[in-house]
């Protein structure tokens, strides 16, 4: 009985030791995520502009404007406004990544966001996003509520 009480407590004691360590290396895995459409801005560096109006009309979900254009190094300010009648989202990723995403957002349609690339905006409300484009290629923003997308919430950015 002794012996199977210290093997408990060795074992007790090993996993709690071994804790911190997994949990630091979760952490630090967390804190170096990385981003598809480059990274976070520095919100006291220089940046471009570019207003980003959400809303509904006519039976379609629009991003105004639907397509931006940036070089590669760049730094954009997203000043996000939400002009429509019901909540809207603006999530910067790769197409591919957004689509699985958006599969998520269908078992959790209430799920809130507000990271560096996405921000989830009530009605008449402004955010923004900060971000500094450092990758070629094409990414998107689109809205994920449930059907929003479908609506035709997605633009695009291209970055030269």
């Amino acid at each position: 009985m002794k012996e199977l009480h210290r093997t408990g407590v060795a074992l007790f004691a090993t996993l709690l030791l071994a804790t911190p360590a997994w949990a630091g290396a979760a952490l630090a895995g967390h804190q170096d995520d990385t981003f598809s459409a480059g990274e976070p801005g520095e919100a006291n560096k220089p940046a471009r502009i570019v207003q980003v109006t959400m809303g509904e009309a006519d039976g379609k979900m629009t991003f105004t404007p639907n397509k931006i254009e940036v070089k590669k190094g760049e730094q954009i300010k997203f000043m996000l406004r939400n002009n429509g009648e019901l909540d809207h989202e603006f999530i910067l990723a790769t197409t591919a990544e957004n689509l699985k995403h958006a599969e998520s957002m269908k078992k959790n349609p209430d799920m809130e966001h507000d990271d560096p690339n996405g921000k989830r905006l009530a009605p008449k409300k402004t955010s923004e996003i900060v971000w500094k484009f450092t990758k070629r290629g094409t990414f998107e923003y689109s809205c994920l509520i449930p059907g929003h997308r479908e609506a035709g919430m997605i633009g695009t950015v291209v970055v030269k």
